[in-house]
């Protein structure tokens, strides 16, 4: 195991140097949380796929491939068509709001009074994903190293805090094409062909194995229709995915690098169920959470082992990354931040013969004191990650349960805000209030993980925002027409002022708010 030992050592220290290398270029806000808003079409398309393929998508497709067969692609196949419809349909205008949360995008079509409920729903999702996340490394070290669940989380934990802590969005950007381009290596081009080779070829696995395991829906359509719901819908509102597409350099830099990533899903997962049946062939009798690590230890020749093995750590790391800065950053802007009431200042010194200087000289600190407070936010929630992730035992529920409550209570205010103009912030915050309790009171009845809880939710969050938006008076029309500059691209980041200026007459002033909701 030397050389698999040396293999994964280089990875690691290769993604603390990027963390390092990131903190040098997170000079602003906007560079820490949404990396300047600059990545062409490679990088984005590269990072975008790294966080929605997980450890759930690596070591769970291949998993549930073991146990179902080739139907066992669904629940990665549902995610890939979630990004492609947020991609075609969303992530133009998304990437034009020049916002860092949801909460903030809800903030400007309502008219700024859906922030802290919309906030505190959306970082329970993403402090869920991020302890989902950190709880996979218990698998793969243990293959690697023999560790124990609790130094697994701590070590790899411990490693996305630190480079995600030193450089932000810049750091996790960089790190993120690694893992992309490891992933694709290890996984469909390594693990995928010996895996198939080593079962036989797919003559001698349908031979094998029952025809159900040939079978498209094999899984079944309920298990299916759970997983549009949750999977694909949750693509289209969460936190973590809509900061990637803030990254964008343009709204054709998110449309299409989006699509590609979402093609690239597509192929990942009838990669990871065509391996889990690979393995289902070479060890029929195993758990199926156990496939994965089992082909890769017993399957794979020295070296091989060790880049397939940093592979799936990528998957996991790129993930639990992406949620961790979403977490943080949902944490600090849309909570913290509003609590605080804190609220925009003049910009320093600017009605005398040097202000523009002095106004400079003061934006720069605040960027700077920022920068400070959204790297503290990823420290201390980092740091919590790793010790819920110790605790909690049950991950399949606590990922449920987040899962049900954002798309129970957030995707129709947020899909309603961007198609229908007539919704109103009374019918959003009612949707929240209501989709949310229903979700949580149907878990309670028919059990976390059943189906009901979020398509009932879902059914009763739409009711009552069409209901309420309907009968309460439409949202003014100052807010709809700011909303309309905002998404066709041709307004200011909000929050902005402007500023007189001795020589060009006005220039946007920095915004000092922790939050954009004005």
């Amino acid at each position: 195991m030397a050389v698999d030992y040396a293999v994964i050592a280089v990875y690691l220290a290769g993604m603390l140097a990027m963390g390092w290398w990131g903190m040098r270029r997170a000079k602003s806000k906007s560079d820490f949380l949404v990396a300047g808003r600059r990545l062409g079409p490679v990088m984005y398309s590269g990072t975008i796929a790294a966080i929605v393929l997980g450890g759930a998508s690596t070591i769970g497709g291949v998993g549930l491939g073991y146990q179902y067969g080739l139907s066992g692609a669904w629940m990665v196949l549902t995610i890939g068509l979630g990004l492609l419809a947020l991609s075609v349909f969303f992530s133009a205008r998304i990437a034009r709001l020049k916002v860092y949360t949801v909460s903030e995008m809800l903030d400007l079509r309502y008219g700024g009074r859906a922030g802290v409920i919309s906030g505190v729903v959306m970082w329970a999702y993403t402090l869920m994903l991020a302890v989902t996340s950190t709880i996979a490394y218990a698998t793969i070290f243990d293959v690697m190293f023999d560790l124990n669940r609790t130094l697994s989380i701590i070590l790899g934990g411990s490693i996305v805090v630190a480079y995600s802590t030193l450089g932000g969005m810049w750091s996790i950007t960089l790190t993120d094409m690694v893992q992309f381009v490891v992933k694709t290596v290890g996984i469909l081009l390594l693990l995928l062909p010996i895996a198939v080779i080593k079962a036989g070829g797919f003559s001698e696995m349908k031979a094998q194995l029952p025809t159900e395991y040939f079978d498209p829906l094999g899984i079944g359509g309920e298990t299916i229709f759970t997983y549009v719901l949750i999977y694909t819908f949750g693509m289209l509102i969460g936190q973590d995915i809509w900061q990637r597409v803030f990254t964008a350099r343009s709204d054709t830099t998110a449309r299409w690098g989006g699509m590609a990533a979402g093609t690239y899903c597509l192929v990942y997962a009838v990669a990871g169920a065509v391996i889990g049946t690979a393995a289902k062939v070479l060890y029929p009798k195993l758990a199926a959470d156990d496939a994965f690590a089992t082909i890769v230890k017993e399957e794979l020749p020295m070296g091989v082992r060790g880049l397939v093995l940093a592979a799936a750590l990528a998957a996991v790391m790129s993930t639990s990354s992406g949620a961790l800065i979403a977490c943080a950053t949902v944490a600090n802007n849309d909570i913290w931040s509003r609590l605080r009431g804190v609220v925009g200042r003049p910009a320093p010194g600017t009605d005398g013969p040097d202000g523009l200087a002095q106004a400079a000289q003061g934006d720069e600190a605040d960027e700077a004191d920022e920068v400070k407070g959204n790297r503290l936010f990823i420290l201390v929630m980092g740091v919590g990650v790793i010790a819920i992730a110790i605790a909690l035992n049950d991950v399949v529920e606590a990922l449920t349960v987040a899962y049900n409550l954002l798309v129970g209570g957030l995707l129709v205010p947020i899909i309603g805000g961007l198609l229908w103009k007539r919704g109103t912030a009374a019918g959003a915050l009612a949707a929240v209030a209501v989709g949310g309790t229903a979700v949580v009171g149907l878990m309670w009845h028919y059990g976390i993980l059943a189906n009901e809880p979020v398509m009932y939710g879902l059914l009763a969050s739409l009711a009552v925002y069409v209901t309420v938006s309907l009968a309460t008076p439409p949202t003014d029309a100052e807010t709809l027409a700011a909303w309309r500059e905002r998404v066709a691209g041709r307004a200011p980041e909000p929050g902005a002022a402007t500023v007189p200026g001795p020589a060009q007459g006005q220039r946007p002033a920095v915004s000092h708010t922790g939050s954009t909701s004005g």
